[in-house]
């Protein structure tokens, strides 16, 4: 009886050791993106959209991407278990770790915008960019690893995370933009900027 208990046991332990490895890749592409029985050779056209697609993986070792497309042929590896984002666009990506809980409020002050320009200014130069920070700076053709919870919510350029979003459900949630679309963004801010609140104005 003891044996058979000791069998169970280890064939347990076996198939979790088996299943507990997990890397999650999510690819940014700007057009339909076409994946194999593999999920390892991609191939994407060009074009002016943003799309999406998210593979999954439970083998312990390393994955390699093997990449087709209009900036030609090269390899992207997950190198371990976690959360990766690669970016197949031809448009760099910039994003960062959003913090929910709070209660929000319609005006912000002018020190909060001022935070809020220096914080995107600093994030399109990629300046200040730390995995520890949780801020990325991803150019085309690169794949980072954003977290090590596979448990990830990332929004994605010109989609805006969704006020009723249940936070709880997830780990960590990021917001992603297009260089591009960040200057527009920044752009708008320093107009923003240039409007002088009158005394308590803000507080409204």
């Amino acid at each position: 009886m003891k044996k058979k208990s000791w069998l169970l046991l280890s064939f347990v332990v076996s198939l979790s050791a088996c299943t507990s490895h997990q890397k999650k890749i999510l690819l940014y592409a700007n057009s339909n993106i076409q994946v194999d029985e593999s999920q390892k050779n991609i191939t994407v056209t060009d074009g002016n959209t943003q799309v999406e697609k998210e593979l999954n993986f439970t083998s312990s070792g390393p994955v390699i991407l093997n990449i087709s497309g209009p900036q030609g042929h090269y390899t992207l590896e997950a190198k371990e278990d976690g959360f990766w984002l690669a970016n197949l666009k031809k448009d760099t990506v910039v994003g960062s770790l959003q913090h929910t809980g709070y209660t929000a409020h319609t005006r912000i002050t002018q020190e909060e915008l001022n935070h809020r320009l220096d914080s995107l200014n600093q994030l399109v130069k990629g300046t200040n960019i730390s995995a520890q920070a949780k801020n990325y700076f991803i150019v085309p053709t690169k794949i980072d690893k954003i977290s090590d919870n596979t448990n990830t919510k990332i929004f994605g350029p010109f989609t805006s995370i969704p006020n009723d979003f249940d936070a709880g459900s997830v780990s960590e949630i990021y917001k992603f933009y297009n260089l591009s679309e960040v200057n527009t963004i920044i752009q708008k801010l320093t107009e923003m900027s240039k409007y002088k609140y009158e005394k308590g104005d803000e507080k409204q």
